[in-house]
């Protein structure tokens, strides 16, 4: 199983992508495997103009296309999910998410600004044909801190999300994985008697 970590922050560092990173850590020790995909490293022109022959596009969408689920992490501003974020997710298809469990997770100046998760990313990922949107993580700047000499610093609120999320996360996988019709082989006519 694949996750993959999207990251829609323009900067780098930030706190959102710290928080994503700390979070794709705890979901390896958790045994899953993860890949990254910065939204920023795609190249703009491309991404402004969904030329969907640039081969950076083609390979991210393949990223997305083969991961079991996705965490997606953005900081916000004024009320509203990264526009770099809003850029790629615009150049999916409307079945784009289609059979993806997606964490949303975000980071803000403050407690306000919480529900722009629940009131503008939701909506859009349901509308993508996500299969099953985990609660959300949304952190404060004061409850996610970045020090050179301890890394990243989580409140004990955030840090339980953190383990409930990554937990939840896991046992939707498992719960897709058991849910997955079983191939039967295909028998040849002739193997059952039958002329060719």
């Amino acid at each position: 199983m694949t996750i993959l970590l999207l990251s829609g922050s323009p900067s780098s560092p930030s706190r959102s992508a710290r928080l994503l990173n700390f979070i794709g850590e705890r979901l390896n020790e958790l045994g899953l495997r993860t890949v990254s995909l910065p939204v920023r490293d795609l190249p703009a022109q491309a991404l402004v103009h969904a030329d969907f022959s640039d081969p950076e596009l083609q390979a991210a969408k393949t990223l997305l296309a083969r991961a079991d689920a996705i965490v997606i992490a953005t900081p916000i501003y004024k009320a509203a999910y990264s526009g770099l974020l809003k850029s790629f997710l615009d150049i999916l298809p409307q079945d784009g998410l289609e059979g993806k469990i997606v964490l949303p997770v975000a980071t803000g100046g403050s407690q306000s600004h919480m529900l722009a998760l629940d009131y503008g990313l939701r909506p859009v990922l349901a509308a993508l044909s996500a299969r099953h949107i985990l609660p959300s993580i949304y952190a404060t700047d004061t409850q996610v801190v970045w020090t050179d000499g301890q890394g990243l610093q989580l409140d004990e609120a955030i840090s339980k999300r953190v383990q409930d999320g990554t937990h939840l996360l896991l046992e939707s996988l498992v719960s897709l994985q058991r849910s997955k019709p079983v191939a039967q082989p295909v028998q040849s006519p002739a193997l059952n008697g039958l002329p060719c």
